[in-house]
């Protein structure tokens, strides 16, 4: 496999700070589990202070992923159960989930991708129990990472990636990965994939995500687990979009689910029972995460034409999922609309509703919009819902342990929550109190005893701090579209220095870079590693008889027939005027020659029409294994290009390999 993205310049952008990343508890399991001799009571200690996590992981190993286990109670039980690794990604999923339920990119529909990637994590775990193919934990866990690369190109381009999804979402347009790659100098499933191998999941999943959408470039062969396991994840991915489809299409969408893992093995019904169940747990997910889910909606049945067949087994099992449903009639809450972007949003929290209407009434002329709550729990929920930029909390008892302080800690420990501006209303006017108040997190702090203008007063300076913070966050909004700007002009800027602009092909430059990256990854996973040396039978001559122009035009041919023979995982580069170098990860030597012999056969069939007829063009391939004997990549390209010697020396126009048809690795020299 080709690396996904270009390492020098993955490293560019995750120097930005800006890429969706793990923090808290989910850094430290994730830092824990890269340890060797870490242990399960030591991650349950680490876990155990995220009580939401917590919570996750224990319906992970009783719901989602534990299908015939006694009930799951405790962390301990649930790591026995999940894994290790399984638990290491929910923890990198779970984080960003918290992180990033919204942001700036505007056309990015923030909520949508949480509901679709649970669902492709829920579809990973049904079609990879079924297939075998991996642990369904584990494949879970993946799944609720397959698309961060679209959401790390929202968190790093805001602006100009709102406005390439309007243009995506235009009738005829390209491609999306295809505008990514234009706009971007690189795509969602490259920077996904770039961003899995840098958190240390394993290769294949990072394969996963680089190819399933489109499989045809992963050269997997179709009877290994790799194909296999990403037939899984695209019948998760069409099970998930069935999901949030709009109602109206989600019984065309169940058909051609049902079509794709009938041809992957599985019985209808089993699907069926598998899909209703998953379905409804998709729901309760969403309760749990505080995502819209849509799973109001009952589950589809087929279309008309499929259903006559089915029709008793749809609706039993529509029956079933619909009992499941009364149980738990109150579906995820949604976010309070907010009709003005500007206004500010202030959240308070006190058991006296007297409290709420006092400040409403002292803040009716600042423009800015009040919400209620009246318990310290319902606040947590409130505040990670809405995003209130200032808070009023009345406080009864100062004292360790108090609800008002409890909720200001955990305020405190979420990003949303750190830039917030918490104002007290205390009920004890003593310096013991007061200073428990800003040990625990608050701004400032206030007796309730004071008066309306003392507090009326103090709101007034709070808010002035806020819309200073607001400032601030645009200007440097500002400074980091400018800084975005540049960031995409360099990468294109370097796109165009490494690349041929005659064949469109990668230059000397790229080739000598990837040569060195991909013989690093072979010696570091011991993987197979091969190269091709193509040279143009007969360029010279070529260009005497007929010009450059004629000699460009072959070139450019030349290059379009080998873009066509060549694998999704193998990078073709320009090195010279009439030579190519082909890199060839995971290919040993029998592959690499069939690969080239495809190569030769393609430009052998070219015909080239001249105004004096046509030109007969050809290429001599010499072809090169890494192995024990080759010392370095300079010594393996060397090898490659005395191949294209021989093949040369024997008539042109064939393929040869000095490891193969000399048996001397020293034969030239």
């Amino acid at each position: 496999m080709s690396p996904p993205i270009d390492i020098n310049r993955f490293e560019q952008v995750r120097a930005t700070g800006e890429l969706p990343s793990p923090r808290g508890v989910a850094l430290a399991i994730i830092r824990l589990t890269q340890q060797d001799e870490v242990s399960i009571t030591e991650l349950a200690r680490v876990i155990a202070g995220d009580p939401a996590f917590v919570g996750r992981v224990i319906k992970a190993a009783n719901g989602v992923i534990g299908f015939n286990r006694r009930p799951v109670v405790s962390v301990h039980e649930a790591l026995v159960v999940l894994g290790l690794p399984a638990v290491r990604s929910m923890a990198l999923g779970f984080s960003l989930l918290s992180d990033y339920r919204e942001g700036g990119c505007h056309n990015f529909d923030y909520n949508h991708y949480w509901a679709h990637s649970l669902a492709l994590a829920l579809g990973m775990q049904i079609f990879a129990q079924r297939s075998r193919v991996a642990p369904p934990d584990e494949m879970f866990s993946l799944g609720l990472l397959v698309r961060v690369g679209e959401l790390a190109l929202a968190t790093l381009y805001p602006s100009p990636y709102s406005e390439l999804l309007a243009q995506a979402a235009e009738e005829g347009a390209k491609p999306l990965l295809e505008m990514e790659a234009a706009a971007f100098a690189m795509t969602h499933a490259e920077l996904g994939a770039a961003m899995l191998a840098d958190w240390g999941l394993p290769r294949v999943f990072v394969e996963l995500v680089e190819y399933y959408e489109r499989p045809e470039q992963s050269g997997y062969e179709q009877d290994g687990r790799a194909y296999r396991m990403l037939e899984t994840l695209q019948a998760a991915d069409r099970f998930a979009e069935m999901c949030v489809a709009p109602e109206s299409a989600r019984p065309w969408l169940l058909g051609r689910l049902l079509e794709q893992t009938e041809a992957m093995g599985f019985a209808r019904e089993d699907v069926l029972a598998d899909c209703v169940r998953m379905y409804t747990l998709w729901g309760e997910w969403g309760e749990l995460l505080r995502v819209d889910m849509l799973a109001s909606v009952p589950f589809p049945s087929l279309p008309p034409s499929e259903a006559a067949a089915h029709e008793a087994e749809v609706d039993a099992l529509r029956d079933a999922f619909q009992a499941d449903e009364q149980g738990n009639e109150q579906g995820p809450s949604n976010p309070a609309s907010d009709d003005d972007e500007e206004s500010l949003r202030v959240l308070i929290v006190d058991h006296d509703r007297s409290v709420f209407d006092l400040v409403s009434g002292l803040l009716q002329d600042e423009g800015v919009q009040t919400m209620y709550a009246d318990t310290a729990s319902r606040a947590l929920d409130r505040a990670i819902e809405v995003h209130p930029r200032l808070m009023l909390i009345g406080c009864t008892a100062a004292s360790d342990g108090s609800p008002a302080l409890s909720l200001i800690q955990s305020l405190r420990k979420l990003k949303m929550g750190q830039p917030m501006y918490v104002l007290l209303l205390n009920d004890a006017d003593t310096e013991e109190s007061m200073v428990r108040a800003f040990d625990a997190g608050a701004d400032d702090c206030v007796p309730r005893s004071a008066g309306s203008r003392v507090l009326a007063a103090r709101l007034r300076a709070g808010l002035r701090e806020v819309r200073m913070q607001q400032e601030l966050e645009r200007d440097r909004e500002e400074l980091r579209r400018y800084a975005t700007a540049l960031a995409v002009k360099n990468r294109q800027l370097e796109e165009v220095a490494m690349t041929d602009a005659l064949t469109g092909f990668r230059n000397r430059r790229y080739a000598i870079e990837r040569m060195t990256q991909e013989w690093a990854a072979a010696e570091r996973d011991n993987r197979p590693m091969s190269c091709m040396v193509i040279d143009l039978d007969g360029l010279k001559e070529i260009n005497d008889a007929h010009g450059h122009d004629v000699g460009d035009l072959v070139l450019k041919q030349i290059a379009e027939a080998l873009r066509g023979m060549l694998r999704g995982q193998d990078v073709i580069c320009r090195t010279g005027g009439d030579e190519f170098l082909a890199i060839c990860p995971g290919s040993g030597l029998d592959a690499a020659i069939g690969c080239a012999e495809r190569l030769r056969r393609s430009v052998n069939q070219l015909e080239i029409t001249l105004p004096e007829g046509q030109l007969k063009v050809t290429i001599s391939v010499g072809v090169a294994e890494r192995d024990r004997t080759i010392s370095d990549m300079d010594a393996l390209m060397k090898l490659a290009d005395r191949g294209a010697y021989l093949a040369k020396h024997n008539g042109r126009d064939r393929v040869a390999a000095v490891q193969r048809d000399e048996g001397n690795p020293h034969f030239g020299s």
